[in-house]
Parts: structure tokens; C-alpha cells; sequence
């Protein structure tokens, strides 16, 4: 790998893991286009992985007593089934009309929330299929994040049990793709290595996400968490 590949990808990890921490999802949507300058889709996402799960076993632990575990538990039945159809037609091509069709889903949805603010549904119905949606994005394209926003978001009551709860579904998500990549040969030791090279900068991300989350208050994240999710959906659709 060149330098400048490597100060490239150096760059995207950042990026997307200090967004990361700060709202709870998004790591893989901000990194990924930035990756793909340098990088092929498959070896994008077995980086975005493997900083996906250091990640997660830090904030995991240190936001657990905030994570909805029920919740967790019932997303992560269905995503293990998503995850391992999307990881298989990874390895056999990237369908970019499916990561359209995600933008265009997302961004409907940011409609609905805008002009349905106030209005309550019963979301707990549909946690099956967006855990089994979120698992087959996830495993194909490793941005599975909105759809698991839209449905913790709509269960959970504030913004801290959101954030934490992310964290957790999140982090499951990512040691259930692990061994689909490995096996599928996606994932090699060479990902390992030059990660190396890219954890200094991703552990200074973390601790300035922690920093930023802390001055932010309940309101403007969820504004802000709105406005990330129209973003992704213009960039899946466009």
C-alpha cells in the first residue's frame, strides 16, 4: 500500500468514527466514500470492520448501563440472517440499484419524521424486518446504520438510551459479520497489519467524539441525528 493510500484511508477511519461516537451510527457512511478513492468495496469494509469492533467493545462497555438490551437482543436474531445473505452477495458483486433503493427508503423516512413528529406508532412490530434489513446492508455494504437508527429511534426514550442502544446493536452486528468475511476470504491478514498504521488516529477520533458528545445537548442531537440521516440518503441515492 502507497502512503498516500494509507493517509487516505487514515482520513475516512477518523472521520467516520468521530461521527461515530458523537451520534451513534454513521462510522461506515461518512468513511466509506472516503475509502473508495483508494480502495475496492470488499477491503473498504473489512477495515470499516475491524474498527467497527474495537469500537464497540469500548463504548459498548462503558455506555452499558444506558444500552436497551431487549431491544438489542431482538435486532440481532433477524440482522444475524441479513447479515449472512448480504455478506454472500458481496463476494459475488456490489448491486448498486439496492444501495439506491436504501437512499431513497432513508430519505422518505426523514419526511415522515419531520411531519409525523408528534404522532406515536407502535415500532416494536417491525423490529424483525429492520433487523433483518439492517443485517443484509450491513453484510453487503457495511451501511446498515440508518435502518437500525429508524427503528431503535422510534423505541427507545431519550437520547442517551438511543446512542447507547446503537452502540450495542451496532457492535453485535459487526462481530456476526466478522466471520462471514473471514470465511468468504474478504477479510486477510494484510487488513490487520495496516490497521496498525491507522489505530493511533481512530483512538484520538473516539476521544474527541466523547469530547464533542459532552457539550451537545438532547435537542440538537436530535436534530443533527435527522440531518445525518437525509445526508446518507442523498449520498446512497446519488
Amino acid at each position: 500500500m502507497t502512503t498516500a493510500a494509507l493517509i487516505i484511508i487514515i482520513i475516512g477511519i477518523f472521520c467516520g468514527f468521530f461521527v461515530q461516537t458523537v451520534v451513534g451510527f454513521a462510522g461506515a457512511l461518512v468513511a466509506m466514500p472516503i475509502l473508495l478513492f483508494v480502495l475496492d468495496l470488499p477491503e473498504a469494509i473489512s477495515y470499516i470492520t475491524i474498527f467497527y469492533a474495537i469500537a464497540s467493545i469500548y463504548l459498548v462497555y462503558i455506555e452499558r448501563k444506558n444500552i436497551n438490551r431487549k431491544v438489542v437482543l431482538r435486532l440481532i436474531i433477524s440482522s444475524f440472517i441479513g447479515t449472512g445473505i448480504g455478506t454472500s452477495l458481496l463476494t459475488l458483486g456490489s448491486p448498486d440499484v439496492l444501495k439506491r433503493a436504501l437512499g431513497v427508503f432513508i430519505i422518505a423516512y426523514v419526511i415522515y419524521a419531520f411531519f409525523n413528529n408528534n404522532k406515536k406508532r407502535n415500532w416494536s412490530k417491525l423490529e424483525f424486518l429492520f433487523g433483518l434489513l439492517g443485517g443484509f446492508f450491513s453484510g453487503l455494504f457495511s451501511i446498515g446504520g440508518p435502518l437500525y437508527v429508524i427503528i431503535v429511534k422510534n423505541v427507545t426514550p431519550d437520547i442517551n438510551t438511543f446512542r447507547a442502544t446503537m452502540f450495542g446493536v451496532l457492535g453485535a452486528v459487526t462481530f456476526i459479520r466478522i466471520p462471514f468475511l473471514t470465511y468468504s476470504g474478504v477479510m486477510t491478514l494484510e487488513h490487520l497489519y495496516y490497521s496498525l498504521y491507522i489505530l493511533p488516529f481512530f483512538i484520538l477520533a473516539i476521544i474527541l467524539g466523547k469530547k464533542m458528545y459532552s457539550v451537545l445537548n438532547e435537542n440538537l442531537l436530535k436534530k443533527g441525528l435527522l440531518a445525518l440521516l437525509l445526508v446518507s440518503g442523498i449520498v446512497l441515492t446519488f
